[in-house]
């Protein structure tokens, strides 16, 4: 079976595109699409992606008008944090759980984003 190689974009609608995109470019530092040859590209480190649908009813996301959340990878979640937290951006943190550490914020249209730092894998023996 052909399968997919990993998400090759994600588009959503906004109030306000440009304000929302210069956020995630200002404090998670993802580049938008290039509107112009040179322009930075969004490249993705290799790891896991979890993909999962949730029931319609789950409360996990928070708001229920919300039917998306992301989910991003990032090194160090302390450091991650203490960004967002000077750049005046609620996070919070929750207790690591077998697969890593997690914390959500939200964009300033009130989506959920969920940052992960995966667990490290045992060292072998």
């Amino acid at each position: 079976m052909e399968k997919v190689t990993g998400i090759g974009g994600f588009f959503f609608r906004a109030k306000d595109p440009k304000a929302l995109g210069s956020w995630y470019q200002q404090h998670l530092g993802i580049s938008l699409i290039p509107s112009s040859e040179g322009d930075p590209v969004w490249e993705q480190e290799a790891g896991p992606t979890a993909f999962a649908p949730f029931p319609e009813t789950s409360k996990y996301f928070g708001d229920a008008q919300k039917v998306w959340m992301l989910n991003f990878r990032v090194r160090d979640l302390d450091k991650m944090a203490a960004q967002l937290r000077a750049a005046g951006i609620e996070i919070k943190i929750y207790p690591p759980d077998p697969t890593g550490r997690f914390a959500r914020v939200h964009d300033p249209e009130g989506n959920p984003i969920e940052l992960w730092q995966p667990a490290k894998p045992a060292a072998p023996r």
